[in-house]
């Protein structure tokens, strides 16, 4: 049976995460990233643990289909739910909603243009059958995006060492260029609508302990907050099932 690693937060917390969702990157910083690398209009899509859905409605307003991927049954229901209350007929068409894993995508070979995974590979060492999947999944020339902190920079990073003070951002870069992928340094940040939203996303991050001395040291509602933009390209020789 494939390993699935249970998410403490969204898995947990949804509706808590659903507000982190809606206040990272307010300025739309990865996104402009990513298109700079590659857009995705009119192109496949596949959004590899995707949730409760929240960034497919956005890819389904240019691409030409949308995946989501994701593991968690309840998220599962909460994203097809989010897609059937889609206004636009045509882009709710465009996205269907799949439950599997990363290490066993239920996506044909050579069939997505455009990968996407948020805060989904973590920690990097380990999700090699996924890097796998994901190639086998891409057309030629596709293009693979992963997102994840990066914990050597900002406010947000030296919240992250000190709640895991074993994680070796160095090993965790060096892992993805062994990997062939690129990175791309990112500032972000948090805005929250409230503090009370605020103290309620940090909780579901971090431990009680850590938590507590986060909100004691920082008021208000927002957070300076880097990550790293990983992203791969297919080979563009390289023959693959689909279009």
């Amino acid at each position: 049976m494939t390993e699935i690693i249970p998410s403490p937060n969204i898995w947990r917390y949804p509706g808590v995460y659903e507000i982190e969702n809606r206040s990272v990157d307010p300025d739309g910083v990865i996104e402009a990233a990513m298109r700079a690398i590659r857009p995705w209009d009119g192109l496949d899509v596949l959004d590899i643990g995707c949730g409760s859905g929240y960034h497919l409605p956005g890819f389904a307003t240019a691409a030409a289909s949308v995946v989501g991927v994701e593991p968690h049954p309840p998220l599962v229901q909460l994203a097809r739910r989010r897609v059937a209350s889609i206004d636009d007929d045509e882009a709710r068409a465009r996205i269907d909603v799949r439950a599997g894993t990363a290490q066993q995508l239920p996506v044909p070979s050579g069939s997505i243009d455009v990968v996407h995974a948020r805060w989904a590979y973590f920690f990097g060492p380990g999700c090699e059958p996924g890097l796998a999947e994901i190639r086998r999944v891409l057309r030629r020339g596709g293009v693979a995006f992963v997102i994840d902190n990066d914990a050597t920079r900002s406010t947000f990073g030296s919240w992250f060492r000190r709640w895991l003070p074993t994680y070796d951002p160095a090993a965790v870069e060096a892992f993805w260029a062994r990997q062939g992928w690129s990175r791309r340094t990112l500032d972000i940040r948090w805005e929250m609508p409230t503090r009370a939203d605020f103290e309620a996303v940090v909780r579901i991050e971090f431990s009680a302990e850590h938590a507590d001395r986060i909100l004691a040291s920082h008021p208000g509602t927002s957070v300076d907050y880097a990550v790293n933009l990983f992203s791969y390209e297919a080979p563009k020789g390289l023959l693959r099932r689909g279009r």
